[in-house]
């Protein structure tokens, strides 16, 4: 597709991937703060499912327009929506380890949360990647 939303030929995977990592390391960094602040508040599995969930829309909308190099409005909705489904897989792997942190630690502490929300994450990321590259760019 040759129009304003959709680049002529797909950026070179190694430039997706550096601008990628960049976006996700500031969503990340986001996503934990939010987190932390919320924490203080609430449960652990609302304060994770609020802060990824906010986080998840400014990532697909950073990595649609810098990494995929896709603008305009046009499929904005559509993008989204494959963001939400990639914010759900990975809300499952982080809460799936949080609530088995807290089946064997009866009190986990902050850091033992962030450091198990860290590792779920990097799966999430990779799987986050790999359907963004596809929704966005139209791969298969």
């Amino acid at each position: 597709m040759n129009d304003a939303t959709s680049p002529v030929h797909p950026p070179p995977v190694r430039g997706q991937v550096f601008r990628f990592a960049t976006i996700g390391v500031g969503s990340t960094l986001a996503y934990f703060g939010l987190y932390a602040a919320l924490r203080t508040g609430i449960a652990a599995q609302p304060s994770n499912a609020a802060a990824l969930l906010t986080t998840a829309i400014a990532n697909t909308a950073a990595n649609r327009r810098f990494t995929f190099a896709v603008r305009g409005a046009d499929r904005v909705v559509r993008d989204q929506l494959g963001g939400l489904v990639a914010f759900g897989v990975a809300l499952a792997l982080t809460s799936g380890s949080l609530a088995l942190l807290h089946a064997l630690a009866a009190n986990p502490s902050r850091a033992q949360e962030l450091t198990v929300l860290a590792g779920s994450n990097v799966l999430a990321t990779v799987l986050r990647f790999v359907l963004l590259r596809a929704w966005v760019l139209g791969l298969r």
